[in-house]
């Protein structure tokens, strides 16, 4: 693991991953778009285009909405624990959702879904960036179980 920087240093964000959720992300969207002939693309992709994510090595943010737009931020040092979503159905497409569990009141739980990247070396990646950026704070969690 690489040495996080001593505490109060600037170190320069990189982009880990920066996209939007793949507009077929599964077996089942797949067969309601052959069902309604096409027709649910549509809703899909007003819904993906309502949706960005950029994850950085110091940050993850949530951009939502298509007109309106809400934007929302979680330091990668906030993070507690990780999850790595791949049901069969989105194996098959080569996608899948990252749940980030965090100590933020506001957002405890983020879910960044329907990548189409390989999500278990982005959750590597996430977790890697999320040591350094504590160490690079100075930010210890303590867990009291």
């Amino acid at each position: 693991m690489p040495t996080p920087p001593p505490p109060g240093v600037d170190v320069p964000e990189e982009v880990l991953f920066e996209g939007r959720p793949a507009l077929v992300p599964s077996l089942g969207v797949l067969g309601l778009a052959i069902v309604t002939l096409g027709i649910y693309l549509l809703v899909r992709w007003v819904q993906v285009l309502g949706l960005h994510y950029r994850i950085t090595t110091s940050r993850v943010v949530v951009e939502t909405g298509v007109l309106g737009k809400k934007l929302e931020q979680l330091d990668l040092y906030r993070i507690t624990d990780y999850q790595v979503e791949r049901p069969f159905s989105q194996r098959v497409l080569g996608t899948g959702n990252i749940v980030l569990i965090t100590v933020d009141k506001t957002n405890p739980r983020v879910e960044v879904k329907s990548l189409k990247t390989d999500v278990v070396a982005l959750y590597e990646a996430i977790r890697k960036a999320t040591e350094v950026d504590r160490g690079r704070r100075g930010v210890r969690m303590v867990d009291y179980e």
